[in-house]
């Protein structure tokens, strides 16, 4: 049997290196949680100003909670007077209007914004986004005029109020149309002379490789001579079309001869 301490040093040995291993994140949950460092940082920062020199965990998680619901609630508020116009991108004034709507007093901020204990927080390292494509580009996009605010949104991309016609015209050059047609042809060719090699009988080139470079097999005739005597389908089809319009040719011309008589 085994030493109970060696036992157990082993066993605490696993329980260190497995807790060694960090488990992987995703890019959501690494935004989430430097979001949350964030705005414990500044709430760390507020309690300074106010005099603490230090603070429970617990009080500082509740504190960063109920700072991120005022949040929250603040861009709701200010998203929903946004569409309330019909507008997408909420403004200064939407924002305001929230503000106020809440019961918070907003001729305060500019006097709270130039406090003197104010602490400065250092802004958290820029990491680098991702590639976005471009987008679609028609004509110049436009600034506003003189007499719209700056903090209003932009003007959207021209391409969406611009008609860009994608059409091409046709081709009527002889020599490109030409070209087209043999093309044309030339692939019918090939692909009709691969589907009788595929369906039919083939003979190779080479002995050793029978799927190599395949060409249709000649079928053997003990009379080689006899299709060339003998009319084809197309002839005597020809030959009963001229048969028959003769004919009724003939019956018209007696149908108008004894009219004539009658």
């Amino acid at each position: 049997m085994a030493d109970p301490a060696v036992a157990g040093g082993g066993s605490l040995n696993i329980g260190m290196r497995s807790s060694g291993n960090k488990p992987t994140t995703s890019p959501a949950e690494n935004y989430q949680l430097a979001r949350r460092r964030t705005l414990q940082v500044v709430v760390s920062s507020l309690l300074t100003e106010c005099g603490f020199d230090s603070a429970e965990k617990a009080a500082v998680e509740t504190l960063t909670e109920m700072m991120q619901s005022y949040i929250t609630e603040v861009g709701r508020c200010a998203k929903a007077t946004c569409e309330h116009t019909a507008r997408s991108s909420p403004t200064l004034s939407d924002v305001v209007i929230t503000l106020v709507e809440i019961g918070f007093n907003v001729d305060s901020l500019p006097l709270y914004a130039k406090r003197s204990q104010r602490m400065v927080i250092t802004a958290p390292p820029v990491t680098n986004s991702p590639v976005i494509p471009k987008a679609l580009v028609a004509g110049q996009k436009r600034t506003h005029p003189t007499y719209i605010p700056s903090h209003f949104p932009e003007f959207p991309d021209p391409h969406t109020y611009i008609k860009t016609p994608t059409f091409r015209e046709p081709v009527s050059d002889y020599q490109v149309l030409r070209e087209k047609a043999a093309s044309q042809r030339r692939d019918v060719e090939r692909a009709l002379t691969r589907f009788m090699a595929k369906t039919g009988d083939t003979q190779s080139l080479f002995k050793d490789d029978l799927t190599a470079f395949p060409l249709i097999a000649a079928k053997p005739s003990s009379i080689p001579y006899l299709s060339a005597l003998l009319p084809s389908e197309l002839e005597l089809q020809s030959l009963e079309e001229t048969d028959s319009s003769e004919q009724d040719d003939q019956t018209d011309s007696e149908n108008n001869a004894n009219n004539i008589i009658g």
